[in-house]
């Protein structure tokens, strides 16, 4: 489980369930591999909450070993999901990073309140309401977005990422994706000389302000790009991970507003 995952999670478990991130804080989730000791920490436990749609395609090795009885909850399961716009590079043509839109966070909600309702059937009050409440925090910050992205004209709302994870951010809040330096919507592919070129066209025709960067991730490629386009490259958004505990993204919602507010400072 991602650690974003279970913070929302734990905020419809309360203290019912005690709910554990299974991938270090920092780490890429699209080159997580379990250790044995992971695979003995998901034996341990009785309920398993993926993100789904292809993210975790680790679990699937590891699946037939495990003992049955346990719940496993995907927590996208039911949002309808976007296509890779370019599947070239790899087999991944689903692109499951829905939790950068708060939005559909509510589907995951849902989803993660139902499992643990069959889990749990004696507290399901307790979930239903902890559930609600947190809904209404998503709802609260859908909202703030709204006002924080209103300072950004419709005409400058142009994102060059990383890779492609902003799509459904960018559905939510009409925002353009222009590209993105690794054209794919995981980070082990790698760009071709030829795709690197037509990026950097496209950001000296649309005339894009920003390259945004996640944390942890290579900046040798988008430090490449600047040089060459006169582009700011802005790092330090947390679109995998939380943050430590003292750090600007420890819970979801915080990490939402953290990467907004980068966007919104570099875009106005």
């Amino acid at each position: 489980m991602e650690s974003f995952l279970a913070d929302i999670a734990q905020n419809v478990a309360g203290n019912r369930i005690f709910v554990q991130s299974l991938i270090p804080l920092g780490v890429d989730l699209h080159a997580f591999e379990p250790t044995p000791q992971d695979v003995a920490k998901i034996e341990k436990s009785q309920i398993l909450i993926l993100n789904g749609c292809g993210l975790e395609e680790w679990f699937n090795n590891i699946l037939p070993s495990l003992s049955s009885g346990k719940v496993i909850i995907e927590a996208c399961a039911g949002i309808p999901p976007r296509q890779s716009t370019t599947s070239n590079h790899d087999d991944h043509d689903i692109d499951p990073h829905f939790w950068l839109d708060p939005n559909l966070v509510i589907h995951y909600v849902e989803n993660i309140r139902d499992g643990f309702i069959y889990f749990d059937p004696d507290n399901a009050e307790h979930y239903k309401s902890s559930a609600s409440q947190y809904i209404q925090e998503l709802q609260e910050l859908d909202a703030w977005i709204r006002t924080q992205v209103e300072k950004i004209p419709i005409e400058q709302r142009l994102l060059v990422t990383n890779h492609e994870n902003f799509r459904y951010f960018a559905d939510r809040y009409q925002f353009h994706v222009v590209g993105a330096i690794i054209p794919s919507v995981t980070t082990g592919a790698t760009p071709t000389a030829q795709e690197l070129a037509q990026l950097i066209d496209v950001i000296h025709q649309q005339n894009i302000k920003a390259v945004f960067l996640e944390l942890g991730e290579n900046p040798q490629l988008a430090e490449q790009i600047a040089n060459e386009t006169g582009v700011k490259v802005i790092s330090g958004l947390y679109t995998h991970s939380l943050s430590s505990q003292d750090g600007p993204a420890p819970t979801y919602l915080d990490m939402i507003r953290h990467n907004v507010q980068l966007i919104v400072d570099a875009l106005k």
